[in-house]
């Protein structure tokens, strides 16, 4: 852990939690292949594993598994970052990726895109927002931006002492071949007289990587980390940027504190003043004959006397902030993502609406969310508007793992709240599990 960061202090333990994505898009029991399957659930498996056997240990911090996890993903050609990443029209690999935090640094998250050699980009963006932190921004170089691209943050992660490897190294075959035919696609689809970005018969059968990987961490410390990478959307213009390295589009992770009303059980007291006196004829009609001698031998009457009186035993109510914290990450169509700025508007969603996470999340990405509503009639014919997010909220020490998608699937794994491990592809455990359900789901 960076000894720049402090974690926040607590008076309890929180349990870790940990979730991980590996791309959405269209996913069904007959767009990928059986053995194609079984190999994602191995690599989801082995992946939550290491991470959370890295998570349980003592005084770990959120950023450092997080890091760590994404950057298992990265090299891991099943996915679409690091190894394995898609090409653009051009022929190259053009990286993105970021990492956040709830709290803890001055600047609390980094994107870093148009990387071509940095072996792991998201151990450059964790290098980022740690130097950022010093007086010196990193011996001058990391400074406190938010963002960084292309050669000269590729220089910095080379005198850092990261690792740097040639275009070749992100090469496999399989991604190559996507890359020859989404080109060929392009020509049938100018054949056939369809529109530019619509999708033909042989892209709605087949899963096509849309996706980006991602970790959503809490530590025991109450502070989450998101950490998010991808190679972009396949045969993008080169010089695209997507989502995942823009703050508030791919990812998000924040803190604040709601104020509840809490009873401290304190008398409140009303004062009562005296009432007006009556005149001597309004004594005298109501038989008070007494008060009208008073009146003339004033050694008689009593003066009355404001008092305070104990009217009830009402409560005070003072407000007591609870601590709040949420993070997310996205993966989908990132043009879609920045176009709602996604990942920040489902955290405000939950914040200013005062509603659970998982609500949020399902009302952003889920089906019929407003990923998908804002793709309108052009749903299903494009790639437009497909997504889903993952994230972890905490709410004083209740903590949510939550995720939705509107999709055919979306890979993922995550620890429960009593440390087993769950891993999914569709809504559904199983392979045989049969159509689709769409239904919303969230992790507990």
């Amino acid at each position: 852990m960076s000894e720049m960061f402090k974690p926040p202090t607590t008076n309890s333990y929180i349990k870790p939690r940990i979730i991980i994505h590996g791309g959405a898009g269209n996913l069904t029991r007959t767009s990928i292949p059986r053995c194609r399957y079984d190999e994602y659930r191995v690599s989801l498996d082995r992946i939550l594993a290491k991470s959370a056997d890295l998570l349980s240990k003592p005084g770990i911090s959120a950023l450092d598994v997080a890091t760590y996890a994404v950057s298992l993903l990265e090299d891991d050609p099943l996915y679409n970052s690091g190894k394995g990443a898609v090409f653009t029209r051009g022929g190259e690999n053009e990286l993105e990726c970021s990492i956040m935090v709830s709290n803890g640094y001055k600047k609390r998250g980094v994107g870093c895109m148009m990387l071509k050699h940095v072996k792991n980009p998201v151990k450059l963006a964790r290098e980022l927002l740690v130097r950022g932190e010093e007086e010196d921004g990193g011996s001058g170089d990391a400074q406190d931006h938010c963002q960084y691209s292309g050669e000269f943050v590729e220089g910095l992660a080379e005198k850092w002492g990261l690792d740097i490897v040639d275009q070749g190294y992100f090469f496999t075959q399989k991604r190559w071949d996507e890359h020859e035919r989404g080109l060929a696609e392009e020509k049938t689809r100018e054949e056939q007289g369809l529109k530019v970005n619509e999708m033909s018969e042989w892209e709605k059968e087949n899963y096509i990587p849309l996706g980006t990987c991602g970790a959503v961490v809490l530590d025991s410390f109450g502070t989450i980390c998101t950490a998010t990478s991808t190679g972009g959307l396949t045969n993008k213009v080169p010089g695209r940027i997507g989502d995942t390295p823009t703050i508030g589009a791919g990812f998000w992770a924040e803190e604040w504190f709601d104020r509840e009303e809490v009873s401290l059980g304190k008398t409140k007291m009303l004062y009562q003043p005296a009432t007006c006196a009556a005149s001597p004829i309004e004594k005298l009609s109501k038989g008070d004959l007494r008060g009208v001698v008073g009146d003339c031998l004033p050694s008689l009457s009593s003066t009355p006397i404001p008092k305070f009186t104990e009217f009830s035993k009402q409560r005070h109510e003072k407000p007591i902030p609870t601590r709040r914290a949420v993070a997310l990450s996205g993966t989908g169509n990132g043009d879609t993502f920045l176009r709602l700025c996604s990942a920040r508007t489902t955290a405000a969603k939950s914040r200013f609406s005062s509603c659970a996470l998982s609500t949020a999340t399902t009302w952003m990405a889920g089906p019929g969310g407003e990923l998908q509503r804002s793709a309108g009639d052009r749903w299903g014919k494009v790639h437009e508007g497909v997504g889903g997010i993952i994230g972890i909220e905490i709410v004083g020490k209740k903590v949510e793992v939550v995720a939705d998608y509107n999709c055919g699937g979306m890979f993922r794994a995550w620890t429960e709240a009593d440390g087993s491990r769950r891993c999914l592809v569709f809504r559904e455990d199983s392979w045989e599990s049969g159509p689709e359900k769409i239904t919303a789901w969230t992790g507990s």
